[in-house]
């Protein structure tokens, strides 16, 4: 029997991915980084240090720390949630969902912990969410389970009584590394699609979740 449903966040929640590409452009721009589409997608699922990381090793820069540049990025889209940040379909049926059921309800994201109870303040979900986890506070980002595992432990239930909720292939693979069931919630093939195939349930929106998708994961336990 499940007891906890968690979240990713960025795409899932919010359509913030957007909001990343511009600020990476623009603030990675600034110190003489050509930040191509090509290349960007191998930044779209790490945290914002490990992106900052990658930039510098392509293309090293020497006017600004790599500290402060990752700040700059946080603070861009932070103002960038503020102005227009909205909630994708689906979010609070869902919540409603598994909150009028009895399930405990998280939240394991790449993005930093600064910019979590922003996105929850903005699309006013905070009250639904019983524990929210961050990578920054984990010795690896996704696709390393520790962000679901500490998810997990702060709501004091078993990984394989969670269901977890992903729009990207690494974090399907987090998620079943930490002994989840996962739904796939992707319209799209992702940048980073390896994972989508092994997640249990697939559905293109999450307003199409429902008790049949709870019948289905339960039966693969």
């Amino acid at each position: 029997m499940f007891k906890a449903a968690i979240f990713d966040m960025d795409g899932l929640l919010i359509d913030s991915e957007p909001f990343w590409r511009d600020a990476e452009r623009e603030v990675f721009g600034s110190v003489g980084v050509n930040v191509t589409e090509e290349l960007a997608f191998h930044t779209s699922r790490m945290t914002t240090k490990e992106a900052t990381n990658y930039w510098y090793n392509l293309q090293p820069w020497g006017e600004r720390s790599l500290d402060e540049i990752e700040q700059a990025v946080i603070r861009m889209v932070g103002t960038l949630i503020d102005d227009g940040g909205g909630v994708m379909p689906g979010v609070i049926q869902t919540l409603q969902y598994f909150k009028s059921n009895g399930y405990k309800i998280g939240l394991a994201t790449n993005s930093p912990d600064l910019l979590v109870s922003k996105v929850l303040r903005k699309l006013d979900i905070e009250h639904y969410f019983d524990a929210t986890s961050s990578s920054d506070f984990e010795a690896k980002g996704k696709p390393s389970p520790d962000v679901y595992l500490a998810t997990a432990r702060k709501l004091s239930v078993s990984p394989r009584d969670c269901i977890a909720f992903e729009d990207s292939g690494s974090g399907i693979q987090a998620a079943l590394a930490a002994g989840m069931k996962v739904v796939a919630v992707s319209a799209k093939e992702p940048s980073d699609k390896y994972g989508l195939e092994l997640a249990d349930v697939r559905i293109t929106c999450l307003d199409q979740f429902c008790d049949q998708h709870i019948r289905l994961l339960s039966s693969r336990n």
